[in-house]
């Protein structure tokens, strides 16, 4: 059985994947933004199975990484990582709002801090291959402004979240090509549409799914050999945005990347 380590787990979908791969018989590391619901899920989580919280606030990258260490220290034996915690469009209208270190939210949340949390735990995963890491991405993806990564001009919710997502893809298959052969796997998934989970709500959209829906492709890619480099909707196999498979692109999103975690 594996130890998983799983953010943004006090609520939604990452609140059902880890009650499912605790009661499966994998050791869970449940990470949460409020030391309270943390608190609070660990507790439920131990009368299923065996597991530990975790208390970070991605919104800065200190803390980010801060939980990269605390998770490599305290167990040693992680080879999974499922990056699920994240940001959603917002309301219409709603202006752009900053992350801790004054980074756009939306880019910082979804994809510069699974960008520096999966650093962290690199040689960890890599100590213990075969190691997997999930990125959980969005079929909302639109590519970035390299001359505006953070959407300083003309901000749109909508359109934040979806570059988020799509610089998310786009790093997931840079990654995998990088641990080629290390037997560490990287995948990205679309785990279903406008779900019944608080950041759909809070968007105004009605939800057109259930968070178990949107479960068995998390759980597959964190538990079954399924490759490496892929994007996935829900359990099957399927094609990001066409430019997150392009080299230059990928490369441009690389320089960026580098720029936006050294500020």
């Amino acid at each position: 059985m594996s130890t998983v380590l799983i953010t943004g787990a006090t609520s939604g979908l990452g609140r059902y994947v880890a009650f499912g791969l605790v009661r499966s018989g994998h050791v869970v590391l449940a990470h949460g933004r409020d030391p309270v619901r943390t608190d609070r899920l660990v507790e439920e989580l131990r009368g299923e199975g065996a597991a530990e919280g975790f208390v970070a606030d991605l919104a800065s990258l200190a803390q980010v990484r801060e939980l990269g260490a605390r998770v490599a220290e305290a167990h040693p034996e992680l080879d999974v990582l499922i990056n699920n915690a994240g940001v959603g469009s917002g309301r219409s209208g709603a202006g752009r709002e900053l992350s801790a270190d004054g980074h756009e939210l939306r880019l910082a949340v979804n994809y510069l801090a699974p960008v520096s949390l999966t650093r962290a735990l690199l040689p960890v995963l890599r100590d213990n291959a075969p190691a997997r890491i999930v990125n959980v991405g969005s079929a909302g993806q639109a590519p970035l402004d390299f001359a505006d990564p953070e959407l300083t001009r003309g901000y749109d919710g909508v359109s934040a979240y979806c570059r988020s997502k799509f610089a998310l893809a786009a790093h997931t298959f840079s990654l995998a090509e990088e641990l080629a052969g290390s037997g560490v796997s990287v995948n990205v998934l679309h785990p279903a549409t406008y779900m019944d989970t608080a950041m759909v709500r809070d968007s105004g959209i009605s939800p057109w799914n259930s968070v178990a829906d949107g479960a068995p492709g998390v759980l597959m890619l964190a538990t079954r050999e399924s490759g490496t480099g892929g994007y996935f909707d829900g359990t099957r196999l399927s094609r990001a945005d066409e430019a997150t498979y392009d080299p230059e692109v990928r490369k441009r999103l690389a320089a960026v990347t580098e720029q936006l975690l050294s500020v």
